[in-house]
């Protein structure tokens, strides 16, 4: 009998409790339809407010936020794990210190010069109607300009001889072919045949290093008012490689000319590297002809006038004599040295170490004086 109360008083106890869990969960289901809603929107104004807060914070210290590395990265281009973006901001930073060729002002006119020989040269040179044009000018690395090279073609290695280096000047497949047909007589209104993969006949390399020579000329007469310089050809590659005239990372100009000849035509490049135009970047910065250099009147009055009242020293030499190394150290206070001069003996002036004039020493007055009767230029004498 114990035992069986004692299961219904469990029994009931269970039952009240599930009967104070469905109460209050039925409490709750109320609450939410009424105050939960409520509650809810105090706490996202309240979420708001504070993201309000932070905001207006950095704001205001924006000026003084220190950029984390995902933001510098970012900035330089780098992409954390893409190896390409990487890539990109490397190159971004190494190409940001390439010289812009309009940094030198005095290229463009020389280039301008240059355009309208040649097409008064090679109009001469093919007795046909000949267009230049520049197409672009701009700054690459030197390595970078031999991979875009479109092969076939021929490069043309020549040297700046006052400059004492080296240029490059490249002839693409289109203009060897006209210039081929052109030069032999082909006819006009058809355009040149190509024969790819082929090597370049002996003809073919002949003329156009003629042509070469002729715009090699040119070259140097466009440079001519600005600095005397003589291009000399030296040899024609048909492979990139054979004509490296400067280290891959160095920078150089480029200059791409498009030359037309009616319905048949093609592209010149002419590369600079910024190593040959050292010896004249003074004169290329130059914003027009003549600019730093050049007689200038004012300074050379001003100059001369200064030389003139320039104090110099002038010494008297009554002899000269070679002793031995003994005798001088022998020399004390009281010894006398016997000179080879007499009273109408010559004396040398110097100026420093160099000789001036020869004369006779005398007095005039209390002093005593020197006649001047020669000049003298180092060991001759000019009467």
């Amino acid at each position: 009998m114990s035992d069986t109360s004692d299961d219904t008083e469990v029994a009931g106890d269970d039952d009240e409790m599930a009967a104070e869990w469905a109460a209050m969960a039925g409490d709750g289901e109320g609450d939410g339809e009424g105050e939960g809603d409520g509650d809810g929107d105090d706490l996202a104004a309240g979420w708001e407010a504070m993201a309000d807060a932070e905001d207006g914070e950095g704001e205001s210290n924006n000026t003084g936020r220190v950029l984390d590395q995902d933001e510098i990265d970012s900035l330089l281009g780098f992409d954390g794990e893409d190896e390409e973006g990487q890539t990109r901001g490397v190159a971004a930073i190494i190409n940001s210190a390439l010289v812009n060729y309009e940094r030198l002002p005095m290229l463009e006119v020389v280039f301008d010069r240059l355009v309208r020989m040649m097409t008064t040269s090679l109009r001469n040179f093919t007795s046909d109607n000949v267009e230049v044009t520049i197409d672009s000018v701009q700054s690459i690395r030197f390595g970078d300009y031999l991979n875009s090279i479109p092969l076939p073609a021929m490069l043309t290695v020549f040297n700046a001889e006052e400059w004492d280096n080296h240029a490059l000047l490249t002839v693409d497949s289109s203009l060897i072919y006209s210039i081929v047909d052109v030069l032999l007589g082909g006819r006009r209104g058809t355009a040149a045949m190509r024969i790819e993969g082929r090597p370049y006949t002996t003809i073919e390399r002949n003329l156009v290093q003629r042509m070469v020579t002729v715009v090699l000329a040119d070259l140097s007469a466009a440079f001519d008012p600005l600095s005397p310089v003589n291009f000399r050809f030296e040899r024609l590659e048909t492979n990139p490689r054979f004509a490296t005239i400067a280290r891959p990372a160095n920078a150089g100009i480029v200059t791409r000319m498009r030359i037309d000849m009616e319905d048949r035509g093609g592209r010149l490049e002419l590369m600079l590297p910024y190593a040959t135009l050292e010896p004249v970047r003074e004169l290329l910065l130059q914003m027009f002809m003549g600019e730093k250099f050049g007689r200038d009147s004012i300074w050379e009055t001003h100059l001369a006038n200064e030389l003139w009242m320039t104090d110099v020293d002038i010494e008297a030499v009554l002899d000269e004599q070679t002793l031995m190394l003994s005798d001088i150290l022998a020399l004390k206070v009281g010894s006398q040295l016997a000179l080879n001069a007499q009273p109408n003996s010559d004396v040398k002036l110097y100026c420093g170490n160099v000789p001036m004039f020869n004369g006779k020493l005398g007095r005039k007055g209390g002093n005593i004086a020197v006649q001047l009767d020669q000049r003298l230029v180092g060991a001759r004498r000019i009467d």
